[in-house]
């Protein structure tokens, strides 16, 4: 079964001081479209051999971001961390490896508790 990766998009962009906040719709795009990218090369997440089903998560001023070949995007009617849980607590229903890619500590707690690995913002900042 695939693995899925649940990208905390608003975390992983504000991993790197780039100026983000000036346009936090234009960074998760750039950061869909890196995740793109590297599916359609067919690299994996370091650290957890195989193919995986990218999902980034956005919220806020982010909400609306289009998904693009190779990358699923959920815009979050609320906290984004919220949806992450569901999404995580989904895949473990179904029986599906799940990895969410963050460093909020709080979130990972609480997807550990659904058998959610981690991956570091810079497992996915390709």
């Amino acid at each position: 079964m695939l693995t899925l990766l649940i990208v905390d998009g608003a975390n992983v962009v504000g991993s790197v001081p780039d100026g983000w906040w000036r346009d936090r719709r234009g960074a998760a795009e750039r950061l869909r479209d890196a995740l793109a990218s590297a599916a359609a090369e067919g690299r994996g997440v370091p650290g957890h051999p195989g193919p995986v089903e990218r999902l980034l998560v956005v919220e806020g001023a982010a909400r609306g971001v289009e998904p693009v070949p190779g990358v699923r995007v959920a815009s979050a009617p609320g906290s984004g961390d919220d949806l992450i849980v569901e999404l995580a607590a989904a895949a473990a229903a179904e029986g599906r490896p799940c990895l969410v890619a963050t460093a909020d500590r709080e979130l990972l707690r609480r997807v550990a508790a659904h058998g959610a690995g981690r991956v570091g913002p810079r497992g996915v900042r390709y």
